[in-house]
């Protein structure tokens, strides 16, 4: 598969478009807290991330197109092990076509945002360091 840049919208997937909006009005309370005191409005360091962003055959908790960045909060479910295993096949296809994921608990985010907001900023180091201007 072709890696995902602006001639191929990132593997932008219309299909998945409904979906991602009825995802965007079901927000959960770890991923309203990344996002207001994170994410929006470019306030990590300029760069824009989108909510729920259909990608491949997936929705996409947050993404930076400029970072080619993920970002996936988990709740709690049932079934972890099934789950778990549903993660890696989906983290291989978007890493195969050039994103990075970052994953993390809501228990995470709600409890020790500072450890996600250093965690997403030693990201964007490694990547501008990486991928120079």
């Amino acid at each position: 598969m072709e890696d995902a840049d602006k001639s191929n919208l990132w593997h932008y997937n219309k299909r998945l478009q409904r979906y991602a909006n009825e995802n965007r009005k079901g927000i959960t309370k770890a991923e309203a807290c990344i996002w207001k005191h994170v994410l929006s409005a470019r306030q990590m360091q300029g760069y824009q991330f989108r909510r729920q962003r259909p990608v491949l055959n997936y929705i996409a908790d947050f993404l930076c197109k400029e970072l080619m960045l993920i970002i996936e909060v988990d709740g709690l479910t049932h079934d972890w092990e099934e789950v778990a295993e549903n993660d890696i096949i989906r983290e291989g296809q978007l890493k195969e076509v050039g994103f990075s994921v970052l994953r993390f608990s809501d228990e995470e985010v709600l409890t020790n945002i500072e450890n996600v907001i250093r965690t997403i900023e030693n990201y964007i180091e490694e990547y501008k360091t990486n991928h120079p201007l």
